[in-house]
């Protein structure tokens, strides 16, 4: 009898990140594949023919406070503003979310849910070790996975925007 195995995905330089994406009701698959250097991290996007670099800046990484949902279609290079990160809240986000249980981003409190029980993310059939919050004023869940470096966003559904992703695959180069 096999028991679950709860991990806390990484990011380094190669990394991909697969994700599914709902997107105005649409499906696709897409791909991330993460370059870190000391002024930025790096997402290569690759979906449906779409090609682009999305640049987090280092202050957005430590200290952001607003979600870019960019698909990458406008520049082959994106650099986001320094407020901006990319498929993660930032670090100081994170924190604010385990010392308070909550945080703030694109000015909509997010509030941890207790019930652990019903809130789950798998990605290959490993539980993966996420904090789950909703956001206080509309129905927007997040998962994000417990890793104070690079807290990422593993799934977001309910999302107003009509844009809603899944981890699906993580594979390091």
């Amino acid at each position: 009898m096999a028991s679950a195995q709860s991990f806390v995905p990484t990011i380094k330089n190669n990394t991909q990140l697969h994700y599914v994406c709902k997107l105005h009701g649409q499906t696709r698959a897409l791909t991330l594949t993460s370059k870190i250097t000391a002024e930025a991290l790096v997402f290569n996007l690759d979906t449906r023919d779409v090609n682009s670099n999305i640049v987090t800046k280092s202050e957005a990484l430590k200290n952001g406070n607003a979600l870019s949902y960019n698909q990458g279609e406008y520049a082959p290079v994106l650099n986001l503003k320094t407020n901006e990160t990319f498929f993660m809240i930032s670090q100081s986000a994170y924190q604010d979310l385990v010392k308070n249980n909550r945080f703030i981003y694109n000015n909509t409190t997010y509030i941890l849910d207790q019930n652990t029980d019903k809130n789950t993310v798998a990605i290959e059939g490993k539980q993966v070790d996420a904090l789950h919050v909703i956001a206080q004023i509309d129905e927007t869940e997040m998962w994000i996975i417990k890793n104070p470096e690079f807290p990422l966003i593993c799934k977001i559904t309910k999302n107003p925007l009509g844009i809603n992703w899944t981890l699906v695959k993580i594979v390091d180069k």
